[in-house]
């Protein structure tokens, strides 16, 4: 970090403003009981906990304590952002190996955290040199079922007028350029489907014309790039066109966003009705059926809302009705917020005032996502409606900009731990962003510079994206795959999936920590990992192949050290730095399935690494 002096203005004013509530209302679920069954194993660099869930909760947040007899404070894993977990169970990484800790874990509602469980103690081995062991059990016999691809739905993307941006970069990059090519590699190597950008509103996409009506030319622009190159918009309904804003000076980031409530509500109105009717009659009304319109940015946040809770829900009704009012398929929801806030109190406002909500969203970084589907379901049995979608429409490794974990490979385990968890609870969980072309708080000042996207500046792949990768070449269905032994399915998962042939078995592992304290890793949670695959074909050969992300595989920053780093390449560095932007495929030893129909392969997983395991019958 540089001096408030050497900040930009709007830097300076964000880091003022992003920590303050705009207002701390909350709607909740009613008391839960604190969990049972609190257990604490001691494993090499970690305590494990794991406990009974507890129905109706949101999540657990960990508590801890240097005494048995307190105080107990929640375990901060400096993610900076929502603390408490969605589900047992949990490594404590933060600690000195052979020194005693104390716990409490205690459930999360949306009215935050209740009692306090039961005390357990837990004292973290040193470990004796070597990595400790899990073993991975996956059964290839089971009947494979789909995964849901929730990294797939959409991804996080700087406003999308970039595509327009003329003139040179950070760099010397060609923004525009840059920019579309990032959109189109996550398209072709992910998946990706859909793009959530901010700024549906800024002056270069929608204009108001002297006679009070709305010019769309420029947001026409970027959405036919957009759909051309196969990727649909989120239409996030923010920000504010100056002649509609109460506070024209009250604004937000480098781009000068007006995040000021509307001077007059019935305009603010015409302005989402408008744009529905102008988006069915240019793109037609089965195409925008399919996209989601997403109510503001964040608006439990002083720095992106002038007004309160109350202002933020008249803005979403406003906004949901008209739209509504054109096409009733049009889905519409929110309330788009910081930290897991206001979702509850939001499907409370809909719920009493009848209001149309097709999905909620929210954000959270450096954490699992939680588990809303207590309010989701809460609130269609109250209503007869049908269940809102979740959609966690921003997610990372860090909320903080220029943060370095964001370059390193600790983020990559991170993001399929993430992933993981959101199968079963989300219907969306969208990483932020896919580029380092993005310029909230100033544009990038060198290639590695702790930049939010997936991509860097000229597109190479960090460990993050590669991450996502992986996760999408896991072929077929998914069958069971548990770990088990020092920190399993706390540090070390995994995922595995049988391909269509049945001969084909393909295995995710990785091992990571939430502890940010351990960003350039820690070999105390190395760990040597059996995966055992049983439920082959007796006596069938298996070539097996492999591919990993860790400190000198998949890690584009270590080449760029390599070369004695620096801010930008010249053009021999950026020719060398996109040749070494792979991931080779390594060959390992051929298995055969003994008479059982089981084979086993060890591998050394980093902390942080991944492996990607392929066994390929013959």
């Amino acid at each position: 970090m540089t001096d408030t002096t050497d900040k930009s203005a709007a830097r300076f004013d964000w880091e003022q403003r992003i920590g303050v509530l705009s207002d701390q209302r909350l709607t909740g679920i009613g008391a839960l009981p604190a969990p049972r069954g609190l257990t604490a194993d001691h494993g090499a660099g970690l305590v494990r906990l794991d406990w009974q869930p507890v129905e109706g909760a949101l999540g657990y947040l960990v508590h801890r304590a240097d005494h048995a007899d307190g105080p107990f404070r929640p375990l901060d894993h400096l993610g900076g952002d929502v603390l408490a977990v969605p589900h047992p169970p949990y490594a404590d990484t933060l600690v000195e190996p052979g020194r005693t800790y104390w716990y409490k874990v205690a459930t999360w509602s949306d009215e935050g955290a209740g009692a306090l469980s039961r005390t357990v103690s837990g004292t973290p081995a040193a470990g004796d040199g070597r990595p400790a062991a899990v073993t991975v059990s996956v059964d290839a016999g089971a009947e494979p079922v789909p995964m849901p691809d929730v990294w797939r739905r959409m991804i996080g993307a700087e406003h999308f007028s970039l595509l327009l941006r003329d003139g040179p970069g950070p760099g010397g990059s060609d923004v525009a350029q840059e920019y579309g090519q990032a959109l189109s590699i996550v398209r072709d190597e992910i998946g990706v489907r859909s793009v959530r950008a901010h700024g549906t509103f800024l002056p270069e996409m929608v204009t108001v014309r002297a006679d009070g009506s709305f010019d769309f030319s420029g947001l026409d622009e970027v959405y036919d790039r957009l759909l051309a190159g196969g990727l649909r918009p989120v239409v996030e309904l923010s920000f504010m066109p100056v002649e509609l804003a109460s506070d024209p000076q009250y604004t937000v980031f480098d781009y000068k966003a007006l995040v000021s409530t509307p001077k007059d509500w019935d305009r603010w109105g015409d302005l989402c009705r408008d744009l529905a009717v102008h988006l069915r009659e240019r793109y037609g009304p089965d195409e925008v059926a399919t996209w989601e319109f997403e109510v503001w940015n964040e608006a439990n946040l002083q720095v992106f809302w002038n007004g309160t809770q109350d202002d933020y829900h008249r803005l979403y009704e406003v906004a949901a009705r008209v739209v509504k009012s054109v096409d009733e398929r049009i889905r519409v929801g929110g309330p788009s917020s910081a930290a897991a806030g206001w979702v509850g109190a939001l499907l409370e406002y809909c719920r009493e005032r009848d209001v149309p909500v097709d999905f909620v969203s929210t954000h959270t970084y450096g954490n699992a996502p939680l588990d809303f589907r207590p309010l989701t379901k809460s609130f269609a049995k109250a209503t007869d409606k049908p269940e809102p979608e979740i959609l966690w429409t921003e997610w990372g490794v860090t909320p903080t900009h220029f943060h370095r974990v964001s370059d390193a490979v600790f983020a990559a385990p991170f993001v399929l731990r993430g992933m993981k968890s959101a199968l079963a609870s989300t219907d969306c969980l969208s990483y932020w962003v896919a580029s380092d072309q993005f310029e909230e708080l100033g544009w990038p000042p060198k290639l590695f510079h702790g930049g939010f996207g997936l991509l860097t500046v000229g597109n190479l792949r960090k460990p993050r994206f590669w991450a996502l990768h992986l996760l999408s070449q896991l072929s077929g269905g998914r069958i069971p795959a548990v770990a088990s032994g020092d920190g399993a399915e706390a540090t070390v998962e995994a995922l595995a999936t049988r391909g269509e042939d049945g001969t084909t078995v393909d295995v995710l592992v990785w091992n990571g920590t939430l502890d940010q304290s351990k960003i350039d890793g820690a070999t105390v949670l190395d760990r040597s990992v059996t995966i055992e695959v049983s439920g082959l074909r007796p006596g069938m050969p298996y070539q097996v192949s492999s591919r990993r992300v860790d400190e000198t595989h998949g890690n584009i920053q270590r080449v760029w050290d390599g070369f004695g780093g620096g801010d930008w390449p010249d053009a021999s560095q950026w020719e060398a730095l996109h040749a070494a932007d792979t991931l080779p495929i390594e060959p390992l030893a051929q298995l055969t399935a003994d008479a059982d129909g089981t084979a086993s392969v060890t591998i050394t997983v980093p902390m942080p690494g991944i492996r990607f395991l392929r066994l390929a019958g013959r």
